[in-house]
């Protein structure tokens, strides 16, 4: 029996991919508002998309109240297990908006807009889209692939954390926007709170009192002040670049506004800092302690307690991890493909052919790719849902879209669209090839 090519899997899959049904499916998502805490509808929307295309254990894992995961999979027998995820919430909406309303899911100039379009909702339709191409194509395949849409990202990643404690991976893909290039991982979150200490007062009695906000000015311009350049290896310098950040994002000092007259004896800092993947929280505890030494020398009155608020972990994948060879092969091989209609996307002889709305307009096949055909690895400055669950599944990070993200107007080509999806079923492809006898 003549097993076919990984190359001929992948191409199969590619090819089947159905550009009209991934079209209206991205359209139908960002006309759903999903806003951190309002996953709810989105969720069961998605599962109601995964059980209408026979997915298996479709359904609704719990999270939170209101706030489930959206999952399923399909088996192609035994063999390995590949999860395609991605989050279902979004930040809330921007002002602005000109060329359409944030939900509208409108089709312009061949391009897609809605909020949250690129953090992620057109991934989510992608995998799914992907995985029915899967389904489709008629490849004899050997594994699972599955489909986790979480909830909570901009939490506290419950989602993730819920779903990867319940389901094993031997590998996923995770769908942040990478504008369709391979990214390996990302930089961590480490908050740290400093508190301030003053002596409290009247205002009038101004000269009894310490100001912890004045205090605390100190220290705001000595962590702002901050370039800490840890010890990295070579490659990790050269993807992240050598400094960590240490920001004082957020300052609580003082009574609220229509309070009483109050001369505060507190005021608390909230430092957001980003080390590259290998950093430790005690390097980085050790660099906000040196700028608060450096804010004594300005004043000694500076007394200050630090507590370790939040730890999300970074990630990042070797580039020779399997995979990542997968991923690389997967985009060569869509890239290398020449421009023009998939069968699927091919409407049959004796079908009605769209004189008005999204399938007249819309392209149906990706555009010759504007990106190298040979993908360079990347990484992120932002945080993704591998910090945590990339120390237990080895994960990489594909997706449409790039920054700058959440603004008024966000759209996404359909071409970046339909290369994603491609993309996404290639990957599936390859890393369920079956091996040859």
């Amino acid at each position: 029996m003549c097993v076919p090519t990984p190359e001929q899997l992948s191409a199969r899959a590619a090819d089947a991919v159905d550009t009209h049904r991934l079209i209206e499916l991205v359209q139908e998502v960002c006309r759903i508002p999903s806003v951190l805490g309002e996953e709810g509808e989105l969720a069961g929307f998605l599962h109601r998309v995964m059980e209408e295309s026979g997915f298996e254990a479709a359904g609704l894992q719990p999270v939170l109240p209101g706030r489930p995961n959206a999952i399923g999979e399909l088996s192609f027998g035994s063999g390995p297990r590949v999860v395609l995820t991605g989050h279902l919430d979004t930040k809330p909406v921007s002002h602005g908006w000109t060329a359409t309303t944030p939900f509208s899911g409108e089709l312009i100039d061949g391009s897609i807009y809605g909020h949250g379009i690129m953090d992620m909702k057109a991934a989510l339709a992608c995998q799914i889209v992907a995985m029915e191409a899967l389904q489709d194509s008629g490849a004899e395949l050997a594994g699972t692939v599955a489909m986790a849409a979480v909830a909570d990202h901009m939490g506290d990643q419950l989602g993730s954390i819920a779903y990867f404690d319940s389901y094993p991976a031997d590998m996923a893909v995770l769908g942040e926007l990478s504008d369709n290039e391979i990214f390996l991982g990302h930089r961590g979150r480490y908050y740290f709170d400093v508190t301030v200490l003053g002596k409290s007062a009247h205002t009038c009695h101004k000269p009894l009192a310490v100001n912890a906000n004045a205090l605390a000015a100190h220290a705001i311009l000595e962590l702002e002040a901050s370039r800490f350049l840890p010890e990295l290896e070579d490659w990790v310098r050269d993807l992240f670049g050598p400094e960590t950040f240490v920001v004082p994002g957020r300052v609580y000092g003082g009574l609220p506004p229509g309070g009483p007259s109050m001369i505060p004896d507190e005021c608390v800092i909230r430092v957001d800092c980003r080390p590259q993947p290998g950093v430790s929280v005690a390097d980085v505890r050790a660099e906000v302690d040196r700028c608060l030494d450096r804010a004594r020398q300005r004043d000694p009155r500076l007394l200050a307690e630090v507590v370790l608020a939040d730890v999300k972990d970074g990630y990042l994948a070797g580039p020779d991890d399997e995979v990542v060879r997968h991923m690389r092969d997967a985009v060569r091989a869509v890239r290398a493909q020449p421009p023009g209609p998939s069968p699927a996307a091919t409407p049959p002889a004796t079908a009605p052919v769209a004189t008005t709305g999204p399938a007249a307009s819309a392209p149906t096949s990706a555009a010759p790719s504007r990106r190298a055909a040979e993908p360079v690895p990347q990484v992120a400055g932002w945080l993704g849902d591998t910090a945590s669950f990339g120390a237990k599944v080895p994960t990489v990070i594909f997706g449409p879209g790039g920054e700058p993200v959440y603004c008024p107007d966000e759209h996404l080509s359909v071409a970046d669209i339909i290369e994603a999806t491609q993309v996404y079923a290639s990957f599936a492809a390859l890393a369920l090839a079956r091996s040859g006898d």
